[in-house]
């Protein structure tokens, strides 16, 4: 049977305080609705239709940067007022075929996997309505399952409107049902607000399904960790930690070595080699993949790199969009901004930034320099305080040095500008596109030496009365 999906996102989370929809708070740098969303792409659905409400003019905004592939599966539906779950629903229902089951998701329970929804999906196939169960030994706020003496599905009560002995159950409702389509349609308009939020409760449906003979079962997660609603920002700070326990668990289980497992955050997908170690407090952001080997120092902050292995990131070290080769030793407190290529056994130090730069085998810059739209070729010394000087105001200039060459403290390279292999570039020295030096010279630009005796140095005058 196809599925549809119907993802419950006008909330405005009055406790976050804040004027940004709920659903876009991130988790792990990707809004909690986008998480969402992943996780029902990965079930293959037929169409997913987000209910937007407060904000809905940011949540469409949002809509329209997500992968082409998931946008395209994805409309948006505006529940005007909020009247509870049960008229959001409604709000999507029409767009629905008849034909399909409807899983209805909440775009603030990020951690959502789409495992358990799968399983849930096929526990769930042979009714007209499943309902996602967990037991949990605090079970305040949720609303509670009423079984039979049985142990089949009676009823779902909210917390406000339970009996004192029907909030000892721990067994709570999760939220996320799925049905047959035709069977919700025919439902929801029987929903009633008498209730102490006079609201529309998607949890009346399935008690409305039974009095009309209709099957529901009860399917209990297994992990309620993941599925845990998001409605403040201690709750975000916990789903943030929890997810943060998922990747860190995920990478110890591939044989990673982690300094302390609660410090690193990885805000995308982290692929690593064997024998890998990562210290504390590193940040992984987009698509990283470090080779066999890679050590990572304290306080990194890595994006969109692949790194090679062997390669040794010192602490505190940024790096984005670059590939790092093998053997590289790069840091402390280094920069490689975007577009960078390092080849094997290139050496990066510290105060070093790049941009923009291809690094040659074995080339190294130990301190304090700046590399951009430069191309530089094997075994380079480049020596501290050296800069390529690639902006002119308008325009960047690329800047090319062969092999073997060596750059004496303090260049300035001012590009347009291509140094020949062998070249020894004094000290101190600007080199321009006008040197033109041969393979094997010296080049050296100084100022002469001035000596003026007798100068007075400028001196503050001091205060009136001192």
């Amino acid at each position: 049977m196809n599925t549809e999906i119907i993802v419950l996102a006008a909330g405005k989370g009055t406790r976050m305080k804040s004027k940004k929809p709920k659903v876009l708070h991130p988790v792990a740098g990707v809004p909690m609705l986008g998480r969402v969303l992943e996780s029902a792409f990965r079930l293959s659905p037929r169409a997913i239709h987000v209910v937007a409400g407060f904000g809905a003019a940011q949540v469409s905004d949002y809509l329209e940067t997500l992968p082409s592939e998931i946008s395209a599966l994805t409309d948006t539906v505006i529940q005007e007022k909020q009247l509870g779950t049960a008229d959001a629903v409604s709000c999507a229902i029409d767009r629905v075929h008849d034909d399909s089951m409807v899983l209805v998701l909440y775009g603030d329970t990020p951690l959502v996997r789409p495992e358990d929804l799968r399983n849930f999906l096929a526990q769930s196939a042979a009714c007209d309505m499943g309902i996602l169960t967990a037991i949990i030994p605090d079970p305040t706020g949720y609303g509670r399952i009423i079984r039979s003496a049985g142990g089949s599905f009676m009823s779902i009560v909210e917390e406000k409107d339970a009996t004192d002995q029907q909030r000892k159950i721990n067994e709570i409702n999760t939220g996320i049902i799925c049905s047959r389509a035709l069977a919700l349609k025919e439902a929801l308009p029987e929903v009633k607000n008498s209730n102490a939020q006079g609201e529309y409760y998607l949890t009346d449906v399935p008690a409305i399904m039974l009095a009309k003979g209709r099957k529901v079962s009860l399917t209990r997660a297994g992990d309620f960790n993941t599925l845990c609603g998001v409605n403040s920002n201690l709750q975000l700070a916990q789903a943030e930690a929890a997810y943060r326990e998922i990747t860190s668990r995920a990478l110890l289980d591939a044989g990673v070595t982690l300094a302390d497992p609660k410090r690193i955050d990885v805000r995308g997908s982290l692929q690593c080699g064997t024998d890998c170690f990562i210290d504390i407090n590193c940040l992984f952001e987009g698509r990283v993949v470090l080779g066999d080997n890679v050590i990572v120092g304290a306080g990194c902050v890595i994006k969109d790199c692949s790194i090679g292995d062997g390669t040794i990131i010192s602490p505190y070290t940024i790096i984005e969009g670059s590939t790092i080769k093998r053997a590289a030793t790069i840091g402390p407190f280094a920069r490689l901004r975007s577009g960078n290529v390092l080849e094997d056994r290139v050496h990066i130090g510290d105060f070093v930034e790049l941009k923009k730069a291809h690094m040659g085998e074995g080339t190294k810059a130990g301190h304090l320099s700046y590399i951009g739209d430069a191309e530089f070729g094997r075994d380079i010394n480049v020596g501290a305080g050296t800069i390529t000087c690639n902006y002119d105001g308008a325009n960047k200039h690329k800047t090319v040095v062969g092999d073997d060459v060596f750059i004496g403290s303090d260049t300035q390279l001012v590009a347009p500008v291509t140094v020949p292999s062998g070249v020894t570039i004094g000290a101190g020295t600007t080199y321009t596109r006008h040197i033109q030096a041969n393979e094997g010279a010296l080049v050296i630009t100084r100022a002469g030496k001035t000596i003026i005796d007798g100068y007075n140095r400028p001196k503050k005058e001091s205060p009136k009365g001192k």
